[in-house]
């Protein structure tokens, strides 16, 4: 019995985690440049040498999906950031006026591709909470 319970230690304390940070842990909303929109900028840094992509995310507390749009220099699609290794690249969210109530989490999620023969099958996801209005 204990050898079990020494092995399942040994996991959750032996083993490394790798994820990727985005910051400001609580962002703020501002007036963006779009009337009846606001926006926050966003900083993702990649700490997953396995990960390259990552998906951005806006959510209600119950963890509904919310309407949005990014924009960065280096997004695949609107939704889709790519960051390389050890790298960092700034984002700006867009939420309409009309959703800014009910947004609350600003996520990201690693996102991997079905092509590599990675062993790591382990997404990441990451949130900020917006600071209240």
């Amino acid at each position: 019995m204990y050898s079990k319970v020494i092995l399942a230690l040994c996991f959750v304390f032996c083993t490394t985690a790798h994820a990727h940070e985005m910051t400001p842990a609580y962002p703020q909303l501002k007036s963006s440049y779009i009337e009846g929109v606001s926006s926050a900028k966003m900083k993702l840094f990649n700490r997953r040498n396995d990960v390259s992509y990552y998906l951005i995310e806006v959510f209600t507390s119950d963890f509904k999906p919310i309407p949005f749009a990014s924009s960065s220099i280096s997004t695949v699609s609107s939704k889709i950031i790519m960051v390389g290794y050890n790298k960092s690249k700034i984002f700006d969210v867009y939420i309409r006026s009309s959703d800014i109530d009910r947004a609350v989490y600003i996520c990201t999620q690693s996102k991997l591709l079905k092509q590599t023969d990675q062993i790591s099958l382990i997404t990441s996801r990451v949130c900020s909470k917006i600071k209240d209005k």
